[in-house]
């Protein structure tokens, strides 16, 4: 049954109209309605470490900042129960992120990365 409500909220979560209220509407910060949520675009989740292992993210998302981009990445991950460890697997997802950044050529010396 959990499938089915990760694949629910995968799709909705794969609406970047949906994605904008759930930031504006949840998240108390001005910053972000400085946002152009019009650049939102899915990035890719799925990452092969450099010890070869298969991972992957729910959704991620980047968008336009001002008149630079800058990476911002919303992972959005869906659980059926509380996991005792989902910092240290939060983190984990992160660091995978930035090494694909890395590897693609996404992120420089002089990159914004939040």
């Amino acid at each position: 049954m959990s499938k089915i409500h990760d694949s629910s909220y995968k799709f909705l979560f794969s609406n970047p109209e949906l994605v904008r209220d759930l930031i504006i509407g949840f998240i108390p910060d001005d910053w972000l309605h400085s946002l152009d949520y019009s650049t939102l675009e899915k990035v890719p989740g799925s990452y092969v470490s450099d010890d070869f292992q298969q991972r992957e993210d729910d959704i991620i998302w980047k968008v336009k900042v001002g008149e630079d981009w800058v990476y911002l990445y919303l992972l959005i991950e869906f659980q059926s129960r509380v996991g005792k460890y989902m910092a240290l697997r939060m983190m984990v997802y992160i660091g995978l992120l930035y090494q694909d950044l890395i590897k693609r050529k996404e992120v420089s010396n002089h990159s914004k990365v939040f």
